[in-house]
């Protein structure tokens, strides 16, 4: 399927992509038309270093309208080509954690997915092998761009070097019912679309202000607003780094709102054919088609 994006841009653009076919995906910029233009003979790829906050600036010295037109309408691949970390957490919107039948959480719950879960924004998402309860969470998703601990309150959004939308999708009966951690849930083969687009951190003036909308099949099933998290983004990062030391181009997806399959009743999970539709404001809209696992 190619997908060609259309947007309404003005001011400083910073929206970062990949495009190209997987495992040959080159980095880009879009300009005020909505255009990739090529970055590769700039920067090798988006991860680590190069999404840092000083690369990040460095980028904003160059004159976007002298880069090559990418002609046609290229596949887009996930935003970030790998990630050092690729952390969520869990339960943070009040009537999410109430439709799981979880206690409200008094603090951040951490976990991770595996690296190897990141796919592409556009990408078929496969329903795995022995799977019976494959979900969706969208959600917004904060890119790390410097080393750092004990972040205090005040610089906590000063070490986010950038914004995506995330499909955290998940295997609640991996989950929840086959004991251990939450990771084994979460890291399945194309369960961690990022993208469309890297968004820089000066194009978010309010994380604490974006919409999040999941549709399947046509039909809204998660709608909120980042304002109703229980633990903001600068919450999440100072809570983070009292624990561990965040690295350069770490991912962080900061929960999902209720909506998700598990919560319905009766439950609803993914199936073949399902259409899942994801968007956070200002961070752009995905598309994924649920198919079956091949062997």
């Amino acid at each position: 399927m190619v997908i060609k994006i259309t947007l309404q841009l003005k001011g400083a653009l910073m929206k970062l992509v990949r495009f190209g076919e997987p495992g040959k995906e080159k980095p880009g910029i879009l300009d005020v038309n909505g255009s990739i233009r090529d970055l590769s003979e700039t920067v090798h790829d988006f991860k680590g270093d190069s999404v840092s906050n000083h690369a990040i600036s460095e980028l904003r010295n160059i004159d976007i309208e002298s880069l090559p037109v990418v002609t046609g309408s290229p596949r887009l691949g996930s935003c970030l080509q790998d990630v050092p970390n690729f952390y969520c957490i869990g339960l943070n919107y009040t009537k999410h954690a109430i439709e799981t039948g979880m206690e409200i959480p008094k603090e951040p719950i951490l976990f991770s997915k595996a690296t190897s879960a990141i796919s592409g924004p556009f990408d078929n998402v496969i329903i795995p092998k022995n799977s019976k309860k494959a979900d969706w969470e969208v959600e917004l998703g904060v890119i790390i761009g410097e080393d750092c601990e004990h972040v205090s309150a005040e610089k906590a959004l000063s070490v986010i070097s950038g914004y995506c939308t995330i499909n955290d999708v998940s295997e609640r009966e991996f989950q929840a019912e086959r004991g251990g951690q939450w990771i084994k849930g979460k890291s399945a083969p194309t369960f961690g679309p990022i993208g469309p687009y890297l968004v820089t951190s000066d194009e978010i003036s309010d994380p604490q202000n974006l919409n999040v909308e999941l549709s399947l099949n046509g039909e809204i099933v998660q709608k909120s607003n980042t304002s109703d998290m229980i633990f903001s983004v600068i919450e999440i990062i100072t809570y983070m780094t009292q624990f561990m030391r965040l690295r350069t181009g770490d991912i962080i997806a900061t929960g999902t709102p209720s909506g998700v399959g598990m919560g319905m009743k009766p439950q609803q999970f993914l199936k073949p054919g399902d259409i899942m539709e994801i968007e956070v404001q200002g961070c752009g809209r995905q598309r994924q088609e649920a198919v079956a696992y091949k062997a």
